[in-house]
């Protein structure tokens, strides 16, 4: 386990989107965190795309930590389509909140990005040094684009004012407070909706997205927030830090995975005419093991868990 290098107790902490699934996981870390206040506001309290509102927040609440977990995020459609918007709002944020934290006297900055800026023929495992060797997926372009400019902000900060910014990498996550909107959310949440609605409606097939051939690791949001709490108090790097579970899935596999745990048993129907996105994603975590992290939380496990909560919060195929 790495030394302590800051501590949390009695800390002003603001959890920027701490409505989203990932905010909202790190809230819910916190209570278990002897800090001083958790600091939070709504879309419509402060619009981080805007210099002024955001700037004038922190110089209002002043935050001595700030997670910076409010993004614009999507599906791969919705990243293949809207990708001026995704770039965009996902850039302003990031160079408002950055901004505004060094210009308010904040101690400790995290920024939370994304495994998608990764080259798409990057080798894998990915590793943190794999970043701007390549390419981008050309679905999700926007999006990574501005996310590296999100971490490569913190870092230049830190270099020329010695700003105390750290940037975590998460694999795809899933997990309590997902996206279940048919057009806009993941593939975990997208696969759970069509797979419980195809059981409620005795449908005997489940339309799948692709060929059902690529592979992706999946990180319950819960060890997310145990991970970036873990970092917050242990690593002050420049260098960004991979957060994943060293381990992938194929999409196919998923999708079997999440009937059995729904327990349907009606056909897969895949479609290839529908992308793809990268052939793989899967993240090189030694660095993050180095500073004495494990997930806790099974895939099979996370999957039900997920369930649970789609089923008691939407109201998909109830009545």
């Amino acid at each position: 386990m790495s030394e302590q290098v800051y501590d949390l107790a009695g800390k002003r902490v603001w959890v920027a989107g701490h409505r989203g699934m990932v905010g909202s996981a790190i809230v819910r870390r916190l209570g278990d965190e002897p800090i001083g206040e958790l600091i939070t506001a709504t879309s419509a309290e402060v619009d981080l795309t805007r210099q002024e509102p955001t700037e004038a927040f922190v110089a209002r609440t002043r935050p001595e930590v700030v997670v910076m977990a409010a993004a614009r995020v999507g599906g791969i459609e919705a990243n293949r389509t809207r990708q001026a918007e995704f770039l965009y709002e996902n850039l302003m944020i990031a160079a408002n909140v950055t901004e505004a934290a060094y210009r308010g006297g904040v101690e400790r900055l995290v920024v939370l990005g994304s495994s998608c800026i990764y080259p798409r023929e990057a080798p894998q495992p990915m590793a943190e040094s794999s970043l701007l060797t390549g390419p981008l997926e050309p679905t999700n372009e926007g999006y990574a684009i501005a996310k590296i400019a999100a971490l490569e902000l913190g870092k230049m900060y830190r270099r020329q004012y010695g700003f105390d910014a750290i940037s975590l990498m998460p694999t795809n996550l899933y997990g309590p407070g997902d996206n279940y909107d048919p057009v806009s959310s993941h593939v975990m949440a997208a696969l759970i909706r069509k797979v419980h609605e195809a059981k409620v409606a005795g449908a005997p097939s489940v339309p799948v997205w692709g060929t059902g051939t690529p592979r992706r690791e999946f990180l319950h949001v819960d060890d997310l927030a145990d991970a970036t709490l873990l970092a917050l108090s242990t690593y002050a790097g420049e260098e960004h830090v991979n957060v994943g579970v060293g381990e992938d899935i194929s999409i196919r596999e998923l999708a079997e995975l999440i009937c059995e745990v729904i327990g349907y048993e009606g056909e897969l129907e895949f479609d290839p005419s529908k992308p793809d996105g990268m052939p793989r994603k899967l993240l090189d975590v030694t660095r993050l093991r180095g500073l004495g992290w494990e997930p806790r939380i099974a895939l099979r496990d996370g999957i039900a868990e997920a369930y649970r909560w789609f089923v008691e919060h939407e109201t998909v195929g109830a009545g």
